[in-house]
């Protein structure tokens, strides 16, 4: 048996957590920079807050609604999230993160008489321990249990959070009620190739007259999810994996950069940002993404994204060469786009490698005096304070904090910011 655990309008709960006042309030949260709208209550959604809308565009509908607005405070956010996974880890070994805010659990091997009464134990507990409402779906398949998830946040006054498809009657039920864009894969443009096959619910793409379709149009994906949906188990929770595949550091600016030496010193502090991180996870990269993205919303152009990659003939994760890397592909997206003023800039770093698996190169290698480098320029930097080191093509005064107008107090993560309680 599976169980999908879903936190309901997770950041806005996490912000109700230490100020309930907002309890049964509309809450919306912002992007980086309070650009756009990324979570909403319930009540949010009610008083007609649309998801990704920029800010600026609501400001007359957040007035006229009340509706309380949060900047992201991801450390808060990261920290109650490691808190519901550590308690759920309690009721099953076999957990998978699968996002910020949902888990997959399997329950095979552990003697549960009542799936229903178990499920209600570990929402109780997490709502008690941590303060964030979940809602928990429970089947026979990883595919399922997002189903059963669904019914469980949908009908909550009926289900009390907790949904077990546990029959054939109620699968089949359950099938019959999803609309095919909510199950688990099929994304929009999957969605309205199936439409036009007159697949509508979960139901209808189980049906023997799709297989063949399925299996040339979606392939292996297409077809495990059939089988998941049929009650067959074929995906298994996936392993916990320490190092990333990829690494990003995006920002969007306070104001639009034109200026080179200003989208410079951007670029390679992300590019110092990214290499710190490879080396935190002992990990080496191949090739380095650089991007610049124009604000759609203030000029109209026929592009808005600007990107280019190179890939280097050695794996590194020094600093110097990933931020020189990163340097001279600037150079080129820059060069005819003078006038162009950027909102948005960012480096990516692919291809990682294990720092162990590192194959050196007989005629193109790294310089060796970077590694030693590097992990001096670490150590400063954890014990004198954060970025502290830095390289010269980066500005030793310019912190470039984001906007932020909104922003709740990190309560978990900084004790200077811990809640406190005046009794009368």
């Amino acid at each position: 048996m599976y169980a999908l655990v879903d936190c309901n309008n997770f950041y806005a709960s996490c912000e109700r957590v230490f100020q309930p006042k907002f309890n049964g309030k509309p809450v919306a949260i912002l992007s980086n920079n309070d650009g756009c709208v990324i979570s909403r209550s319930n009540e949010a959604k009610a008083a007609g807050v649309p998801m990704g809308a920029p800010a600026f565009q609501i400001k007359e509908l957040v007035k006229e609604k009340n509706v309380k607005l949060f900047s992201s405070n991801y450390a808060l956010y990261g920290d109650l999230s490691n808190r519901v996974m550590k308690i759920l880890n309690q009721f099953t070994p076999n957990l998978e993160i699968y996002s910020i805010d949902e888990a997959f659990l399997n329950f095979d091997g552990l003697n549960i008489s009542d799936y229903h009464d178990y499920g209600l134990q570990m929402k109780t507990r997490v709502q008690k321990w941590v303060g964030i409402p979940v809602c928990i779906g429970f089947a026979e398949t990883k595919a399922l249990s997002k189903v059963a998830n669904k019914i469980a946040k949908k009908f909550q006054d009926r289900t009390k959070g907790v949904y077990v498809i546990d029959s054939e009657e109620k699968r089949i039920k359950a099938l019959k009620w999803t609309k095919i864009e909510d199950v688990w894969g099929i994304g929009y443009r999957m969605t309205k190739k199936v439409k036009l096959r007159n697949i509508n619910t979960a139901l209808d793409f189980i049906q023997p007259q799709h297989e063949a379709w399925i299996r040339k149009e979606m392939g292996v994906v297409g077809m495990r999810l059939k089988y998941e949906l049929e009650g067959k188990s074929v995906l298994d929770l996936e392993p916990i994996v320490d190092q990333k595949k990829s690494i990003a550091v995006t920002r969007s600016f306070p104001k639009q950069i034109a200026d080179f030496d200003l989208l410079r010193e951007r670029v390679a502090t992300f590019a110092s940002v990214c290499a710190e991180k490879l080396r935190n996870q002992k990990s080496c990269c191949h090739t380095i993404i650089v991007m610049l993205v124009i604000d759609k919303h203030s000029i109209q152009t026929s592009k808005y994204y600007f990107n280019m990659a190179v890939t280097l003939p050695f794996a590194t994760h020094s600093t110097l060469t990933i931020s020189n890397a990163a340097i001279d592909i600037l150079k080129k997206l820059h060069a005819g786009n003078e006038n162009i003023k950027f909102k948005k800039a960012g480096v990516i770093v692919t291809e990682l490698i294990d720092e162990n698996r590192k194959q050196f190169q007989l005629f193109d290698e790294e310089n060796p005096k970077h590694l030693a480098l590097m992990q001096v320029m670490d150590k400063l930097n954890t014990k004198i304070g954060d970025k502290k080191v830095k390289l010269a093509t980066q500005n030793l005064n310019l912190t470039w904090n984001m906007n932020q107008n909104h922003l709740s107090p990190k309560y978990t993560t900084d004790f200077k910011k811990i809640l406190e309680i005046r009794c009368q």
